[in-house]
């Protein structure tokens, strides 16, 4: 049996690309005497933040992710109002994937295509090594991988940090030195407006995972986290009002966004709980499987060791058509001290969120010479590799506190704010959201707002996330500008760029 079909059934019955056009560039509509910057000047526009300010799309980082980045997008329409030259440090070409010393970078991987079934990674090899150091201020100061505390810590980007994960690649790339820090970088650029996104990944390490990280909520040294742990509310805040207290400190303006619940994103919603496609025969024969579990659970309860209902909970029952996966969670009541078959292990439910790449191995044979051991069915997903309620708990609390922090600080400064978590709950919703003449969504592959790693925007999403920057400035500034059109941007990019 493989559940295969869900990497991804769906995709095979959505017909043709929904991309009408692979022009990277925006279109200028409307006569340039029209716009005004208002009370901003963006004549040096220095944008900083994670994956999402760089233009990180498909799983990558190349150049015409990049051409169509936010803030590059941001800047070119500044341009009709004053606004400068912007500069990124471009990848050396559109592959994806990083080298160091000649060789491959693990888990800097080449960009995903949609090769009519599904996204798959493009072979190849990278041509974009991280030792060759680039020369030269750059306006987009957005760091693939970065956390809150990143941006401030020196060293960030000194290569001989790479081994014991205290530097980041990207940042290695084009820092302007190995002492500095992000943030160092961006404000010796004296910038006159500034855009900044950053948290998601204080978070989003932890939900990816599958919770399997800390929730580092009451531990104010972040020296000890790991990037898959949640950031303590009081060390964001603390970062956050130093990154931007720096930011201004030269009276620049700027616009910030908050962090959206990433637990809606298509990289926790394409997945269904209930993946597991049975006949009858199938089903009886993995239900006598589970005779000896299910009754164990009764005689726990017997015994007072757990309740009738969470003997219900845990009970595996398999029948005729779509079942849910067998999965383990820490919640459950420790029951392999009496019996060490009895482990915590329940079938989901829809409120537990499996992570895309889960989709792989869903089906398969966790030991090719034993056929019972059927991930999600015979073998239970572990901990990594679901992310259940209370998990999706922490994740919320920490990105409520981290958006109180933002609205505070935004209002401290008389900064722009864009709502990223309501423009996200919109995409969500049933029917999406109207962006010219078409609808996005938060469909994996043809919903038009997420690339085809279900966490980054496509081009077309960039721009309509612009539009809703160009909304907050104008609003904040008293502001005039130029929108971005949807027709101007794609939502897939082919095997083959140039």
């Amino acid at each position: 049996m493989n559940t295969n079909y869900i990497s991804l059934l769906l995709l095979l019955l959505l017909g043709l690309y929904s991309c009408s056009s692979d022009d990277d560039s925006g279109t200028m509509h409307g006569p340039e005497e029209e716009y005004s910057a208002g009370a901003a000047d963006f004549s040096n526009y220095v944008s900083v933040g994670n994956s999402l300010t760089a233009g990180y799309t498909d799983g990558a980082l190349f150049i015409a992710g990049q051409t169509n980045s936010l803030p590059n997008i941001l800047a070119t329409q500044f341009s009709l109002v004053g606004g400068g030259e912007f500069n990124q440090p471009l990848m050396n070409g559109n592959l994806g994937g990083l080298l160091l010393g000649g060789n491959p970078l693990p888990g800097f991987e080449n960009r995903l295509y949609f090769n009519g079934s599904g996204p798959v990674r493009l072979p190849g090899m990278p041509t974009t090594d991280i030792s060759q150091i680039l020369s030269g201020n750059y306006n987009n100061m957005g760091v693939p991988g970065a956390l809150s505390y990143h941006l401030v810590i020196p060293g960030y980007g000194n290569i001989a940090g790479l081994q014991t994960g205290s530097a980041n690649p990207y940042f290695v790339r084009f820092s302007s030195s190995p002492s500095t820090s992000v943030i160092a970088d961006a404000v010796a650029q004296n910038p006159t407006f500034f855009s900044l996104w950053i948290g998601n990944n204080d978070v989003l390490g932890y939900a990816t995972g599958g919770g399997v990280g800390i929730d580092q909520t009451g531990n104010l040294d972040f020296t000890t986290y790991a990037t898959n742990d949640i950031t303590d509310p009081d060390v964001f805040a603390q970062m956050y009002a130093n990154i931007v207290s720096q930011l201004v400190q030269n009276d620049a303006k700027g616009i910030v966004a908050n962090i959206p619940d990433i637990t809606s994103i298509p990289y926790f919603t394409t997945v269904p709980y209930n993946a597991i496609p049975l006949d009858e025969n199938t089903a009886d024969a993995i239900n006598g499987a589970y005779a000896a579990y299910n009754g164990g659970l009764v005689q726990a309860q017997g015994f007072g060791l757990i309740t009738a209902e969470e003997v219900e909970k845990r009970t595996i029952n398999f029948s005729a058509g779509q079942n849910a996966v067998v999965l383990i969670d820490e919640d459950l009541t420790d029951l392999t001290g009496v019996n060490p078959a009895l482990i915590n292990m329940r079938q989901a439910t829809e409120e537990d969120l499996i992570p895309l790449p889960v989709s792989s191995v869903l089906g398969t044979l966790a030991d090719p010479n034993n056929p019972q051991s059927v991930i999600g069915v015979g073998v239970p997903l572990d901990d990594g590799q679901v992310l259940i309620p209370s998990e999706q708990m922490h994740v919320k609390t920490a990105t409520q506190a981290y958006n109180a922090t933002i609205q505070a600080v935004a209002e401290q400064h008389g900064l722009a704010l864009v709502d990223a978590n309501a423009i996200l709950t919109a995409l969500s919703q049933e029917g999406g959201v109207p962006f010219d003449e078409f609808v996005l969504n938060d469909d994996l592959i043809f919903g038009g707002a997420f690339s085809l790693d279900g966490i980054h925007p496509t081009a077309r999403g960039y721009a309509y996330l612009a539009n809703k920057f160009l909304e907050a400035i104008e609003v904040e500034y008293e502001a005039t500008l130029p929108r971005l059109k949807a027709a101007d941007y794609n939502t897939l990019y082919p095997a083959q760029l140039p």
